[in-house]
């Protein structure tokens, strides 16, 4: 099920990119402009819309952390922006002056990748808004780029079909023609789909043209001196060249969007069509899936940007497919831990963390003491903050250990409730899982799809209570 839950008509001009950070959706168009727009509610934040580029804004995008936003024109620059308060940090000049096409930040923020019409590819260092590497591919211009999960390999696409391959030293690696006429976007996993016993990681990769086509691609490399693209299948159901294709984060999907008006999704691991939404009036230019949520938008040259709501635990060619959010802590890969990392605001502590092989069962053990003295973070406050965000995981985790009495769980979460309130239909909820239902503009219950007569919501203290003292009884 995807449900169509909000249409952002801000742009006066078609819209060309879109993109999410763990609090946030930013949207670019040929109007010049990037909006940015928060989660909660959808509302235009104070400083939006961005203005400073002097032509067509063509991409954008989050550093990990979503503190910072990187756009690039038509007018030759990527423009680095702060998504606290909307000031421009740093106007980075393409050195060919060409248009650029796409930007790209590295998982571990510490490059920000810009790619021209004239086929040159720019590396630039995120610390000190300086060039550190640059190249250009064999032909054609740069449309389309994307990095490896650790930052180690990005992969180019450009305008006569080629998906180059490059290492974080700019050293070109392998090169496959992939589309005949012509790359037009392309995405990488940000999950491992597999291991062997011979140390090679897999990752997988998705890539669309202009010849109608998505391919989905696995990258083999064992170290930077074998690295290959092997053609995995192709996925069909589009009639027109496709525009754009992007993963969800556990990587089980695949959004699309084309010439043909139309968005699909697809399971990867069968290639099966899931959904096919047809509410654009015009060609689809972006779609983007939010990190680790539900969330998916697509835009499109309607000048419109449509927000989704997937349902994620839906059965696909027999298998159930969850939110990566529902797996047990204790089993994530330490790149799992990093993803969680910047998902909370703490991205900069990924290097620390990978340093000292954190995996989730680390990540649960982890005391005021081992951050203060292993991982050596000296700020009482960030320390504060990571044990904070380490104890809502703990209590997650008592949720699937053990079993949790039905009533202490939120009906829309289904996790343990900390600031349980009764709405008018009776029922308790989260407070802010009921905010956020209701500030969508949904007016009925949760739980019986009745009108709600009221949108009080009444603090429920003793549930709190109750829930309070049996959390004491299982940390004992």
């Amino acid at each position: 099920m995807a449900t169509l839950i909000h249409t952002l008509a801000d742009h006066s001009d078609d819209v060309n990119y879109c993109a999410f950070s763990s609090s946030c959706l930013a949207t670019c168009s040929l109007d010049k402009t990037i909006r940015v727009y928060s989660l909660n509610d959808f509302t235009e934040l104070p400083y939006s819309p961005l203005k400073g580029h002097t032509y067509a804004v063509h991409c954008c995008c989050f550093s990990p952390s979503g503190h910072v936003l990187a756009s690039c024109s038509t007018d030759g620059t990527t423009v680095v922006w702060d998504t606290g308060d909307g000031r421009m940090l740093a106007v980075l000049e393409q050195p060919s002056g060409s248009p650029v096409r796409v930007c790209r930040f590295s998982p571990a923020s510490m490059y920000l990748l810009s790619g021209a019409a004239d086929g040159s590819v720019v590396l630039w260092n995120v610390q000190s808004l300086k060039l550190y590497r640059s190249g250009n591919v064999q032909d054609g211009s740069l449309v389309a780029c994307a990095f490896s999960p650790d930052g180690n390999l990005f992969v180019t696409g450009s305008s006569c079909g080629d998906l180059t391959i490059w290492d974080d030293k700019m050293r070109y690696l392998s090169n496959e023609k992939a589309h005949d006429l012509g790359v037009t976007c392309c995405d990488i996993s940000s999950q491992p789909i597999s291991d062997d016993d011979h140390g090679f990681r897999y990752f997988q990769m998705a890539s669309c043209g202009q010849d109608n086509q998505i391919k989905l691609w696995l990258i083999l490399f064992a170290n930077f001196l074998e690295v290959e693209l092997k053609y995995r299948c192709t996925l069909h159901g589009h009639s027109a060249p496709v525009l754009a294709c992007a993963f969800s984060y556990e990587g089980q999907m695949l959004v699309s969007g084309s010439v043909d008006k139309r968005v699909i999704i697809y399971e990867t691991t069968t290639g099966n069509a899931l959904h096919t939404l047809s509410q654009h009036t015009r060609y689809v230019t972006t779609c983007a899936f939010a990190p680790r949520s539900s969330l998916l938008a697509t835009g499109s040259m309607d000048k419109t940007v449509n927000v989704w709501q997937l349902d994620l635990k839906q059965h696909c060619g027999g298998n159930t497919v969850e939110k990566e959010s529902d797996l047990a802590v204790e089993e994530w890969s330490e790149d799992d831990v990093s993803a969680w990392l910047c998902e909370q605001d703490l991205a900069d502590f990924v290097g620390i963390f990978k340093l000292n092989n954190i995996d989730g069962k680390e990540l649960l053990n982890l005391t005021k003491e081992s951050l203060a003295n292993e991982l050596k973070i000296e700020s009482l406050g960030l320390r504060s903050k990571v044990l904070q965000k380490i104890e809502e995981l703990r209590m997650k985790a008592i949720t699937v250990s053990v079993t949790v009495p039905d009533e202490f769980l939120c009906p829309i979460t289904r996790e343990i409730m900390k600031d349980p309130v009764i709405a008018a239909d009776g029922y308790s909820y989260e407070k802010e899982a009921m905010e956020n239902w209701i500030s969508t503009k949904r007016r009925s219950s949760p739980m019986t799809n009745l009108p709600l007569r009221s949108l009080t919501l009444t603090p429920n203290r003793t549930l709190k209570m109750a829930i309070s003292r049996w959390l004491e009884t299982q940390q004992k």
